[in-house]
């Protein structure tokens, strides 16, 4: 932990929990009404942090994987829905910085690359333009596998037909960044196609269990126009990217880890009398649950600050099977930590307005999320070492 928590670590975390004590008092509001948090991504945006992991030779902080992971896991502590959908635009800036800088290219794709980076990093900066990730299809579990969205050559760009199920800000970011196939082609293509393009169809009510604000939509795409300098990888970069750096597909475990810390918070003020005029820290079989809880959250958090020491390119098999271990660990602790807090806070404790039905609620949902979701990686834990790891889907 202290190796992870370096001086500029520590400022961000501390940024981020000024941020997220604004974002606690709307999170009830989004809850309800399973609205965006266009207010908190105002506030992200006024603090730079939509420039997070943008390169500093671009304009933005400069955060590498580490440091947007401690301030995922930070933000969620306050609410759950933006830190979701805070990745989903952050992971873009990763993959297109600090992960596309450690992959393999010529000298012409990586001039074309820097061009269209730092065009897309302009309007994250100039303009405030919030990215989006939906990857989902539902064919298939995997990051490369399963993909049928469509991509056809065209003057001046592509035209793409596909669908898109559980996309998160489909009603709210300005660019939706696709993965799809090119007929003839084995490799995935990345392309950002403008929200506001003709051909664009928002389907489905959104009415979740938890993480309500994600507002995850399906997106339908019907022959929709893609500018070509709107391709933010170049050709046979994303599947290297999820065969090189596979971290990349753990970014949704962090704001997990948050919401187990923010069960504690609650616990802890709630034994202590702090939402009601009555203590309950007195009871052992309350100090006993309080243990658990923190036994339980202290186990996941070191596994995954254990991945997060080791994050790089190329990891060893032994480093990747770490890192399922850990999205499991973050995925099914957050719930069973909320369970736990219920059975220890008593029935009241779940009363609104109080947060723990809200973090119990969206606690559960971290299992379900592609594409590494907790049975996909129970399913390649399974094998692993038993089997050839080639012999999996990446």
């Amino acid at each position: 932990m202290s190796v992870l928590l370096t001086t500029a670590r520590r400022g961000l975390i501390s940024q981020a929990a000024e941020l997220g004590s604004v974002f606690a008092t709307r999170a009830d509001q989004y809850d309800r009404e399973a609205s965006f948090p266009y207010e908190n991504f105002h506030d992200l945006q006024e603090a730079g942090f939509l420039a997070l992991c943008i390169p500093k030779s671009y304009g933005g902080i400069g955060a590498d994987f580490v440091d947007y992971a401690l301030v995922s896991e930070e933000l969620a502590r306050y609410c759950g829905s933006t830190a979701l959908t805070f990745n989903m635009h952050t992971a873009t800036m990763l993959l297109t910085g600090q992960i596309a800088d450690d992959l393999d290219m010529s000298d012409s794709q990586r001039v074309d690359h820097e061009q269209r980076r730092a065009s897309l990093y302009k309007g994250v900066i100039e303009k405030g333009h919030i990215h989006a990730q939906p990857f989902s299809e539902g064919h298939q579990a995997g990051a490369t596998a399963g993909v049928t969205t469509q991509a056809v050559a065209v003057d001046g760009g592509w035209r793409v037909r596909g669908r898109k199920i559980f996309a998160s800000l489909s009603e709210s970011a300005h660019r939706h960044n696709v993965t799809c196939k090119v007929d003839g082609e084995e490799a995935i293509r990345f392309l950002g196609i403008p929200a506001d393009s003709i051909g664009i169809t928002i389907e489905g009510e959104w009415d979740p269990l938890g993480m309500r604000g994600t507002i995850s939509k399906n997106l339908v795409f019907d022959d929709v126009f893609v500018p070509a300098e709107n391709e933010y990888l170049p050709p046979g970069c994303f599947d290297q990217a999820a065969k090189r750096w596979p971290y990349f597909f753990m970014t949704l475990c962090f704001t997990y880890l948050g919401i187990q810390r923010a069960v504690l918070d609650f616990t802890s003020e709630y034994l202590r009398g702090g939402n009601t005029a009555e203590e309950r820290r007195e009871h052992p079989q309350k100090q006993h649950g309080w243990a658990e809880m923190r036994i339980a959250h202290e186990q996941s958090q070191a596994l995954v600050y254990r991945v997060l020491s080791e994050v790089g390119v190329d990891p060893a098999p032994a480093q990747i099977h770490r890192a399922w271990a850990a999205v499991v660990s973050a995925m099914e602790t957050a719930p069973n930590l909320a369970s736990t807090a219920v059975r220890v806070c008593g029935g009241r404790s779940l009363l609104r307005p109080l947060v723990l039905e809200r973090l119990y609620r969206d606690a559960r949902c971290g299992a379900t999320m592609l594409p590494w979701s907790v049975e996909v990686c129970f399913d390649r834990l399974g094998r692993a070492d038993l089997f050839d790891d080639s012999e999996a889907p990446v």
